[in-house]
């Protein structure tokens, strides 16, 4: 059964991301939903394929996709692309500066927070390495953003 902190914390996961999407505005969410979608759905495939090599761990038993891992993809993940594309599309030095940079906040800051709380620790990974498993897709974004207005273009 997850702990009260850790479901405490799953609602804080997904509903403060979702709340601030009222300020991207209507255009923006139309225009770049897409692309966050079928990043998060890799994302998905991504955590599932993490889970199975034990890169982390979550300490509330029984382990379960939904109450662990889903929380992340679901939460944070789409809200974010759609704010950091909103913000940074047509710029590629400007994406990737400001993905490193909450890259690097997630890998080096947050998840050493999650230990601390005892949420969810890494296991195979350090937070180096963690940072390069989050970070590459923010590449995947970005191309699949483009070949998204690539086909609206066509047309």
């Amino acid at each position: 059964m997850a702990s009260k902190k850790h479901k405490l914390f799953n609602f804080f996961m997904i509903s403060v991301p979702w709340l601030s999407t009222f300020f991207i505005g209507k255009h923006h969410i139309k225009r770049y939903s897409i692309s966050s979608i079928l990043i998060a759905l890799y994302e998905i495939r991504s955590h599932v394929r993490g889970r199975n090599k034990k890169y982390w761990t979550f300490y509330d038993k029984p382990k379960n996709f939904i109450k662990d891992e889903l929380p992340f993809d679901i939460g944070p993940y789409i809200p974010a692309s759609l704010w950091i594309l909103t913000f940074t599309y047509g710029n590629f030095k400007k994406y990737v500066v400001t993905n490193v940079i909450f890259n690097s906040l997630f890998a080096f800051i947050f998840i050493p927070f999650l230990e601390k709380i005892k949420i969810l620790r890494l296991k195979r990974l350090n937070h180096f390495q963690f940072f390069f498993y989050i970070h590459y897709k923010a590449y995947l974004l970005y191309g699949a953003q483009y070949l998204v207005e690539k086909v609206k273009a066509v047309r």
